[in-house]
């Protein structure tokens, strides 16, 4: 059986971060090990997920891409600390950057993206920071130590070119203005195709994208599955329809 569902960014991102709190090593690291949440605006939705507490979602964000009319967006004047959860627990004595030292292979490590390269498996990650901010301070402890990083993005990020050649291509040359860099990452990519599948085992398909009033940005994702399976997904995704827009 088949069936279509059109998801805005929003409703996107509550369904990724279900997905991402669903996965079988999420959920036993959240058991018996570290799981470290980036702040980042997809994660924040995470968060929320594995938490089990709502709160204002800009409380947990780094950067943002907003329209040129908005002007330069402050971060939130009660921002929430790095939540590291350690069995389950929040640990306020860790961060994001200090919980490598305590992390090991088995653990997760969180972290949004701003590019998607699906065909590849390959993200992308903006750089503002001169010495690489959260990527260029995780990475290095993550690779060396077999931390799993998952990476929750919406497909409404995906870009046509090598991630590698777009990463060359900001950081040689002449330039105009500010340029981020963009860095290349692998690991366990979630986006709403991953959510689908690991929450009622559909298999989802990118089939169109885009719309207007309020649904600029959307993805238009067809289904395939068995006839409970279809009637699963469809109501995860009554569960999250009608959430609203980020709110900054």
């Amino acid at each position: 059986m088949k069936k279509q569902f059109v998801l805005t960014v929003a409703e996107s991102k509550r369904l990724i971060a279900k997905g991402v709190a669903a996965l079988p090593q999420v959920q036993r690291a959240m058991k018996e090990g570290i799981v470290a949440v980036a702040p980042g605006t997809t994660n924040g939705y995470v968060l929320q997920e594995l938490w089990g507490e709502k709160f204002e979602l800009a409380r947990y964000r780094s950067g943002v891409t907003t329209p040129e009319a908005s002007g330069y967006v402050k971060l939130h004047p009660d921002l929430i600390p790095d939540v590291v959860f350690v069995k389950g627990k929040v640990d306020k004595e860790l961060d994001r950057a200090t919980c490598i030292q305590k992390m090991g292979h088995g653990d997760i490590y969180i972290k949004g993206a701003n590019a998607l390269d699906y065909i590849g498996d390959v993200a992308g990650i903006l750089i503002g920071h001169p010495v690489g901010g959260t990527v260029g301070g995780s990475l290095p402890g993550i690779i060396g130590k077999k931390i799993e990083l998952v990476i929750p993005v919406g497909l409404e990020k995906r870009v046509d070119e090598d991630i590698n050649d777009l990463h060359h291509l900001a950081s040689t040359g002449e330039f105009e203005g500010s340029v981020p860099n963009l860095w290349p990452v692998t690991g366990t990519i979630v986006t709403e195709i991953e959510a689908l599948r690991v929450l009622t085992g559909v298999d989802a398909y990118l089939y169109a994208a885009g719309g207007v009033d309020g649904a600029e940005g959307s993805v238009r994702l067809l289904v395939e599955g068995t006839e409970d399976e279809v009637k699963e997904a469809t109501e995860l995704v009554d569960s999250v329809k009608g959430e609203p827009p980020y709110p900054l």
